[in-house]
């Protein structure tokens, strides 16, 4: 076991604190890491936060154990090869992929591979990439689409409920086109800020807003939102050698009309 100190946590309270330090100590050989996440992993804790810390280990010992919570630390065990086996789009894996970005690996006893899962938790490469892609880009298009069509029929209600649907399937496009999984919903202006993508119209200052306008069932702002997905779709295939993005928005044909 390598001792470990415990990084500066804004928010978290000294209690919280002495829990996670006393579980950092434990000389149980059968523990092979340490992993905090939510709030308290990315500076954004309040005295109401819950305190989530992963303790990774050996698969005989970690196999069949349950939550731990207290009012300091709620205590989720793991194994290193759960964490090793991120869960693939369409499973219920893939709804926690995101509670490792960017999350504290306070220990690693494992030469490296714990650091390595967790960061692979959070990104997307390769085949999954482009699965994840077609998949989320097919779906943004078909609620963009009907929203703008409901518009055009004159159904504000229709209009306003296709467009807040459109949202998930919108940033899982964003995110899945810069290589990552999408931010739960209470840290997407957070991960903006602090972990920009890297493309002016998905900048926090220009996203946020036009995110708001979206869920108001405005018209132009659903077309505003599609105008670079396109262009960022286009770039990737040809980045990546292929044509799967591009297939997919032919798919729809004339229909596209709608969204320019």
């Amino acid at each position: 076991m390598t001792p470990s100190t415990l990084p500066p946590l804004p928010g978290v309270p000294a209690a919280s604190r002495a829990a996670l330090q006393e579980i950092l100590d434990r000389t149980d050989p059968a523990i092979l890491g340490v992993v905090l996440s939510g709030s308290a992993a990315r500076g954004m804790a309040t005295e109401r936060s819950d305190v989530d810390v992963y303790v990774v280990r050996t698969e005989e010992a970690g196999t069949g154990l349950e939550t731990s919570r207290s009012p300091a630390v709620d205590e989720i065990p793991t194994t290193l090869a759960e964490i090793e086996a991120p869960g693939a789009l369409g499973t219920d894996d893939w709804w926690y992929r995101w509670s490792f970005a960017h999350a504290h690996v306070l220990r690693d006893d494992t030469g490296g591979r714990l650091t390595e899962a967790v960061r692979r938790h959070a990104e997307l490469a390769g085949e999954e990439q482009r699965a994840v892609l077609v998949d989320r880009l097919d779906g943004y298009v078909n609620f963009a689409f009907r929203a703008l069509k409901a518009e055009r029929d004159g159904r504000p209600l229709e209009l306003r409920l296709d467009a807040a649907e459109s949202v998930t399937w919108w940033l899982d496009t964003v995110y899945a086109l810069r290589g990552r999984v999408r931010p739960y919903n209470k840290y997407l202006p957070w991960a903006l800020r602090e972990h920009p993508l890297g493309v002016p119209e998905w900048s926090a200052d220009v996203l946020l807003p036009l995110l708001e306008r979206i869920l108001d069932g405005d018209p132009g702002a659903l077309r505003t939102a599609y105008a670079p997905v396109e262009r960022e779709c286009l770039a990737w295939d040809r980045a990546h050698g292929g044509t799967d993005l591009a297939d997919t928005l032919a798919g729809w044909g004339d229909q596209l009309d709608l969204l320019r």
